[in-house]
């Protein structure tokens, strides 16, 4: 019979910390991952010498990672990832907090009209910025030895602590959709789309207008952003973690503590820490198998509600091997780039467009024309996050040759209407030719001729090697009737907590808008309360 004190369930940034946590203090730990590889959404692939960042195009280390890493005594090399921002010819470099006057005049040079509003928008993002210097300014108390480090008790942490009590006030009252908080400074539908079309879908407005502080926070690990997952995945099995990849849990018996693999193997728990997505645990659970009626309940009405609601945004991600020195890059923009075509923005095409394109999908008499005509403007008018991880780490290409990740939001239901009516594969050479025509023609001239090799990854794609509910890279969405998990800072111990005993929950899923820190942070929470109420 297979026994352990601790089973986790999913191996991304919340299963790892998780696993690492709670095997560090002797516990007998098992870990498993339905994808062969360890990391979840932070993977990283060699494809003829170029290695391209599969997830994140650089660590937002927010007082949580760094802390974490050290705590654990896990070395790590990395370099500040530079952003740069590009309107058509214009780009421009975010250094430091006095990027922001900058940035300021840079919108400017494109809504003269706006000038007054531009002021306001900025005023607005400072106030953010404070705010977000309180919110992440310190190293994060969960990764501290609370018991000796005096001096960062009494130096650091007790006047953290007045402040941000002070400070969370002011952040939960900037809750409402960035769309929305944008139509309260400018009327300009074009500069309010430049400024936010790279958000996702209603995120709340505090945390979308501290862009800036995110950009300032990047850090770039040597060898690419899944080394944190690489490192973090040695760890755990020094610690002799019990780790199962490839296999997926789809049955969980919470009377018999006990779940069962594909293969139909059982394995036995005493507390169970589910890091993946939330409808696959309730999903796996027989409610034939729950005595309590009161407990049958509380699952079957929570099984519900979550069906009822998706996933947040996902992403198109374009991977390009280029015959060009990385060079010929830096001179146009740092690493870590976020490049509009177009001052113009999206304007209706998301809002508008996407949902009559969707409704009478099945009414076009030639649906693809339909599909690729909406690609066009959207690859057209939208912002691109591009990442160059040669310009971070010189190994990352081979010699003289430069590796270019373009991605953008993108939405999950027209990739996956078109999926179900059999044309994926040309859909996904049209939109990875179309942004490459786009930037051939705006920021790198000639960049067509140059690709060696191109591959892509869509919402679809993401699903189908994650698991992630309709691509989603957030968790749950803001546009839907409710969000079903925390979603206020204070609230974040909750995020652990399930109605069902001995089960608790990490991750992605858990607390929104969430992100590589979050992930960390909920799974160092899960790790804590499972090793005290174990220990």
């Amino acid at each position: 019979m297979k026994k352990y004190d601790v089973i986790v369930v999913g191996g991304g940034a919340a299963g790892l910390t998780t696993a690492a946590y709670t095997a560090k203090t002797g516990l007998s730990v098992a870990l498993f991952e339905k994808q062969k590889t360890l990391g979840g959404l932070v993977q990283s692939v060699n494809r003829n010498g170029f290695i391209f960042d599969m997830g994140l195009r650089a660590i937002e280390d927010a007082g949580i990672v760094l802390p974490m890493l050290k705590e654990l005594n896990i070395p790590i090399k990395y370099v500040k990832s530079i952003v740069s921002i590009g309107i058509e010819e214009s780009i421009i470099n975010i250094t430091s907090k006095k990027s922001l006057e900058t940035y300021k005049e840079f919108l400017k040079s494109f809504f003269p009209e706006n000038k007054r509003d531009i002021d306001e928008i900025l005023k607005s993002i400072k106030k953010v910025m404070k705010n977000m210097d309180v919110l992440y300014g310190v190293e994060n108390p969960l990764f501290k030895d609370l018991k000796r480090d005096f001096p960062y008790i009494f130096k650091t942490l007790l006047p953290w602590i007045f402040k941000f009590i002070f400070t969370i006030g002011k952040i939960n009252r900037m809750q409402e959709p960035v769309e929305k908080f944008l139509e309260t400074l400018t009327d300009n539908r074009a500069l309010r789309d430049i400024i936010g079309q790279h958000f996702f879908s209603q995120t709340p407005a505090f945390f979308a207008m501290s862009y800036f502080s995110v950009y300032l926070d990047y850090i770039y690990p040597e060898g690419g952003t899944a080394s944190v997952m690489n490192l973090l995945s040695d760890f755990v099995k020094a610690q002799k973690v019990q780790i199962n990849t490839g296999t997926m849990i789809l049955k969980v018996d919470p009377e018999k503590q006990s779940v069962t693999d594909e293969k139909g193997d059982t394995w036995f728990y005493k507390k169970l820490v589910w890091c993946g997505n939330l409808n696959s645990l309730y999903d796996s659970i027989n409610l034939q198998n729950i005595s309590h009626n009161s407990v049958k309940m509380v699952i079957k009405q929570r099984k519900n509600q979550l069906k009822k609601l998706k996933g947040g945004d996902s992403v198109f991600s374009l991977f390009l091997s280029v015959d060009q020195p990385p060079e010929y890059f830096k001179k146009i923009s740092e690493g870590h780039f976020f490049y509009s075509p177009h001052s113009k923005g999206l304007g209706d095409i998301k809002t508008r467009h996407l949902p009559q394109l969707l409704e009478n999908y099945d009414t076009y008499t030639d649906p693809v024309e339909k599909v690729k005509e909406y690609v066009k403007e959207y690859v057209t008018l939208n912002t691109f996050e591009i990442s160059i991880p040669v310009l971070k780490d010189s190994s990352l290409a081979p010699q003289g040759k430069t590796g270019l990740i373009v991605s953008c939001l993108f939405d999950y239901s027209l990739t996956k209407k078109v999926f179900d009516n059999g044309w994926y594969e040309k859909f996904v050479s049209f939109f990875s030719e179309s942004i490459i025509e786009v930037l051939t023609h705006s920021v790198y001239p000639g960049l067509e001729e140059k690709i060696l090799d191109h591959f892509a990854v869509s919402p679809v794609s993401i699903e189908h090697i994650t698991g992630n509910e309709q691509g989603a890279i957030t968790g749950w969405a803001f546009s839907g009737d409710t969000v079903p998990v925390p979603h206020k800072m204070q609230d974040i111990n909750k995020t652990i907590k399930t109605p069902i005993r001995n089960i608790f929950k990490a991750g992605q899923w858990s607390y929104s808008p969430s992100g590589f820190p979050i992930a960390i942070l909920t799974g160092k929470i899960a790790a804590d309360k499972v090793v005290k109420e174990l220990k």
